[in-house]
């Protein structure tokens, strides 16, 4: 079994009002991972912290540059952390 990693990812530019946490919970679940997605009060940017296996947490970030349709993803800023988060589940925050 691989062994967790947690990441703390800000993803700026236009991803607020276009379904970028939808998204992201998604593509999220579609991995298996584990944490929670959030607007920022900047207003454009938004906050994920996940936890899962590094290959599946990258996966995800591939996806995060991305973004949904109507979204433009300027910046994805990655923090890696230590242990996994105490959170089942992938859920928006509001």
């Amino acid at each position: 079994m691989t062994a967790a990693v947690c990441a703390e990812i800000t993803v700026s530019g236009i991803v607020q009002g276009v379904g970028f946490r939808y998204f992201a919970q998604k593509e999220a679940l579609a991995q298996g991972l584990n944490g929670y997605v959030m607007n920022m009060a900047d207003g454009r940017s938004v906050k994920v912290m996940v936890s899962g296996s590094k290959v599946d947490v990258e996966k995800l970030i591939t996806e995060l540059r991305k973004g949904p349709p109507n979204s433009r993803v300027i910046s994805v800023d990655i923090e890696w952390k230590t242990g996994p988060l105490s959170v089942k589940g992938f859920s928006i925050k509001y």
